[in-house]
């Protein structure tokens, strides 16, 4: 598959589950709903950019592609930093850390290999 609607498809996804199930997106990306009651909230709002993003670039063509490929790879490294540095931080325990910046960067690098691949 394309990697960008690889990512496209997986922004989709996890947004999906993010809108309609914010505890399950919080357990699945290890964040404790029971302690932060507005996690749910913040959630959802992931959620709804995430649909957007990948829905947009699903539709797009061209350079507005190539420029919401980057977008997104912009987006994927602030998520990055933000795991990295809750994680420096303490907010969340290194694993969970960890397990929050290593897909974020990693989408980054699929979002590069796809801008590569569809000149």
């Amino acid at each position: 598959m394309n990697p960008v609607n690889g990512l496209a498809l997986g922004r989709i996804a996890i947004g999906a589950t993010a809108l309609a199930s914010p505890s399950l997106a919080a357990k699945l990306f290890r964040l404790d709903l029971a302690r932060n009651p507005h996690l749910a909230y913040m959630t959802r709002l992931f959620g709804s950019r995430e649909v957007a993003l990948g829905a947009i670039t699903l539709l797009a063509k061209g350079n507005a592609r190539r420029r919401l490929v980057a977008l997104g790879m912009a987006v994927d490294a602030a998520d990055g930093f933000a795991g990295y540095d809750a994680m420096r931080t303490g907010s969340v325990p290194q694993t969970t850390g960890v397990f929050l910046t290593v897909p974020a960067l990693g989408a980054v690098a699929a979002g590069a290999v796809g801008l590569v691949t569809e000149r």
